[in-house]
């Protein structure tokens, strides 16, 4: 253990002397700070302290030797040295004088510098200060800022901007600078402008809604007039290139929209920022439920301002026109409304507002269109309403209810049209001459020919000049047709109708053209009094032309709308019976002129019943009647064979009836037998015209046979041929099979009167007293006879 020991205490002095050493060379080097070196000495070994001085000790010892060593070794040369620095004393002295003068004047130098550097230093502390001052400023001058717009707000009356404004001071700004005064202040005057804003706002609702009760009509005036110039550049783009017409649909607040003509259809009237700012201010300031009950009560009094028609509303376009203005100018305004503001309106209020709109709107339609009497103002009409409908629609508004009551107006506007061209043909069937229209050359007849339709190859055979079958009123006839289709047509443009509803619509108002208006103006020409037998006939002939022309109306139409007529459904023309129907009333109207006319020539008659003697010649007022049946039937010509001889036919058995109750007049008291054969005369006369055949196509004796009564009756007074006519009375082969007994019974009472008057018979009875009894006995027979066929009927 002892050696162990020994060991340990050798190793430890061994390593004791290393630090000391290290220590001692650390020491020498100068390295500072020396406290870590100093306190390697007193670690836990012990007399370190002791140890450590005498290696310390020991160690200066060595090192004074060494300095002594050296010191010798460099004596001379210190020496030399000391010597050195006596020679430059003198001169350490000048420098020691020139430095103190250089320390002072420097110092003198540095007292400026030392005033610059303190005037620096309160500059870098000013400007400190300044900068943050700038920092506080930066954060409050927004507040500032926005403080100063929302006065020049108010100040331009712009205060749904100024609202937002304050909005923003009183969340976003001045809350990050509320620890200031002037910030306190402008929070206290904020309610203050609020409220002022809001009486404001009261006041300019008020001027608001009044403004645009006014502009209403220039507002709707500028939406109608963009409306139609689109329709009308579409209209253009699609002829041009063939595309389809699309209804337009308008950019409106957002809204897809269709339309690339650079024309908008919101109308300038609404700046989209100024009425914004304006209405969205009275919702935006609190009492939202105030302001919207009271704008919506004053729109519903205005839009039934609006809707209320002016009683002569009906009588100019412009009246129109005025009304659909307004009523567009208000809905645009509230469609805008509902789209630039919050809450003041919805969408359920307008659509119900314009719902309201639309049942009095058509209710007044319906009631001023039914005074319209000119079908231009009619066809104005429509027009307006197809603009006036694709307007709002074009705004969102449903508007099928609109374009059904175009189909009234429509019916409304065939009624104008009808009554319009009913005066026209009025006007043609006064100025016509009725008389076949003569061309001289073959510009002439061209001119007819681009008018009217007409064909006749046998015609065309004859050389100029010559004459054309009907009258100057049937191509002026046929072009009013023409023109009543293309006035039809105008009524369906813009309709967004299919060619065959078109084709359809000009079909039917055609047909009521042909089978009411021209078909009762033609009735009522055939019954005119001033119309006589010579027109009536022309009346026939140009319906039969017109008849052929109805073809040509329907190739007409086609062209239009090129819709062949065999296609189904396809509405016929009915101008074939309109024609049928009035020739058949100018026929008819001819008999009964004709019979007017034997009337007013028999009328003229001047028998001397009491003649005892006939004049041998027949009576004047007959042979002029026969005179002028033959001229007239010279006339019936160019009428159908059937015509002229039904006519001539009619004429013969009315001359005969007229005759016959001229005989049985119970005026006529007193029948001579001379009156008799005067009588008889006049009946040859009419015999013979019969037998003239003064229409052709008769068979022969046929028309003699309406004479075939009289004729019997005169002969068997003539021939005095009783026992004949009684003995064969009955028989089917009788000669006098015609003879009435009555007829007979009244004839023979007469000559028996004339007879007890003048002693006629006086004569007789002295020479044949037999033939007087005859009389008798005949009479009596003749009214046995009469009482006969009296009880068997």
């Amino acid at each position: 253990m002892a050696a162990v020991r020994k060991s340990e205490m050798q190793y430890e002095e061994q390593n004791g002397e290393k630090i000391y050493e290290k220590v001692c060379a650390e020491i020498e080097t100068l390295e500072l700070p020396l406290g870590a070196t100093l306190s390697s000495v007193y670690d836990d070994q012990p007399n370190a302290h002791q140890r450590f001085m005498e290696k310390l000790d020991t160690r200066i010892r060595n090192h004074d030797r060494e300095i002594e060593k050296m010191c010798n070794f460099h004596h001379q040369g210190f020496v030399d040295a000391i010597n050195e620095l006596l020679k430059v004393r003198a001169d350490a002295e000048k420098l020691k004088v020139q430095v103190t003068d250089t320390n002072r004047r420097f110092q003198d130098a540095g007292k400026e510098v030392i005033a610059k550097t303190e005037e620096t230093i309160r500059c870098r502390v000013q400007q400190r200060n300044i900068a943050t001052v700038v920092d506080k400023l930066q954060l409050c001058l927004p507040a500032l800022e926005m403080y100063s717009k929302l006065k020049e707000q108010m100040s331009g009356k712009r205060y749904y901007s100024a609202l937002k404004t304050m909005e923003q001071l009183e969340h976003v700004y001045l809350p990050k600078v509320s620890q200031y005064r002037f910030c306190q202040i402008m929070a206290e005057n904020l309610p203050k402008l609020r409220e002022e804003i809001k009486e404001i706002s009261m006041s300019g609702l008020k001027d608001f809604l009044e403004s645009i009760r006014k502009h209403s009509d220039k507002i709707g005036e500028t939406a109608m007039k963009q409306a139609q110039q689109q329709k009308t550049f579409h209209a253009a783009l699609h002829r041009q290139t063939n595309v389809a017409y699309k209804k337009p649909v308008y950019i409106i607040n957002g809204h897809s929209t269709e339309g690339e003509d650079g024309v908008t259809p919101k109308s300038q009237m609404l700046e989209d920022e100024d009425t914004e700012e304006e209405v969205n201010l009275l919702v935006s300031i609190g009492d939202k439920e105030v302001f919207e009950n009271y704008y919506r009560k004053q729109r519903r009094k205005q839009a039934r301002l609006v809707l209320q028609p002016q009683a002569n509303m009906h009588e100019t376009v412009e009246g129109y026109r005025k009304y659909f203005s307004q009523i567009v100018g208000f809905f645009v305004v509230e469609d805008h409304i509902l789209h630039v503001t919050q809450g003041l309106v919805t969408g359920s209020y307008t659509t119900e507002l314009w719902t309201m709109a639309q049942s009095k709107i058509i209710a007044a339609l319906r009631t001023h269109s039914s005074y319209c009497t000119d079908p231009d103002l009619v066809l104005e009409l429509k027009n307006l309403i197809v603009v006036f409908a694709d307007t709002l629609q074009g705004y969102g508004f449903p508007v099928n209810r609109l374009f059904d009551l175009l189909y009234e107006v429509r019916d409304k506007y065939n009624e104008t049209l009808l009554k319009k061209w009913a005066g026209l043909f009025r006007d043609i069937f006064e100025a016509d001459n009725y008389s076949p229209i003569p061309v001289a050359n073959e510009d002439e007849y061209m001119a007819v020919i681009s008018k009217f339709p007409f064909q006749d190859p046998e015609g065309d055979k004859i050389t100029f000049p010559k004459k054309l079958p009907m009258s100057q009123s049937v191509p002026q006839i046929y072009m009013q047709v023409k023109e009543f289709i293309y006035a039809s047509l105008k009524f369906s443009e813009s309709l967004h109708r299919s060619s065959t509803e078109i084709d359809d619509l000009l079909r039917k108002s055609t047909n009521l053209l042909l089978t009411r208006t021209l078909s009762s103006c033609l009735q009522n020409l055939i019954k005119k009094p001033h119309i006589g037998l010579t027109e009536l006939v022309q009346i026939i002939i140009n319906t039969t032309h017109l008849e052929q022309a109805c073809k040509y109306l329907e190739d007409f139409i086609t062209n239009i709308t090129n819709i062949l007529p065999e296609t189904v459904h396809t509405t016929r023309l009915y101008g074939l019976s309109t024609f049928k129907d009035a020739r058949h009333s100018a026929e008819e109207e001819i008999y009964t002129k004709l019979n007017q006319k034997i009337d007013e020539f028999v009328q003229l008659a001047d028998y001397d019943w009491t003649m005892s003697e006939p004049d041998g010649r027949a009576s004047g007022y007959l042979m002029d009647l026969i005179n002028f049946l033959r001229s007239t039937f010279q006339v019936f010509t160019n009428l159908p064979g059937k015509v002229a001889q039904t006519a001539c036919m009619s004429a013969c058995k009315h001359i005969s009836t007229s005759l016959t109750q001229m005989l049985l007049d119970s005026e006529l008291k007193q029948i001579s037998m001379g009156a008799i054969q005067q009588f008889n005369l006049d009946v040859i006369q009419c015999e013979l015209f019969a037998s003239s055949d003064p229409v052709p196509g008769f068979q022969e004796d046929t028309l003699q046979l309406a004479f075939i009564d009289l004729r019997q009756l005169l002969d068997l007074f003539m021939i005095w041929d009783w026992s004949t006519y009684l003995a064969d009375y009955g028989q089917p082969n009788s000669k006098y099979l015609r003879v009435n007994p009555n007829t007979a019974l009244i004839l023979l009472e007469k000559m028996k009167d004339m007879n007890k008057k003048n002693n006629i018979f006086a004569q007789f009875r002295k020479n044949d007293r037999d033939r007087q009894k005859l009389i008798d006995t005949v009479v009596k027979q003749l009214r046995s006879l009469v009482n006969g066929m009296s009880q068997h009927s």
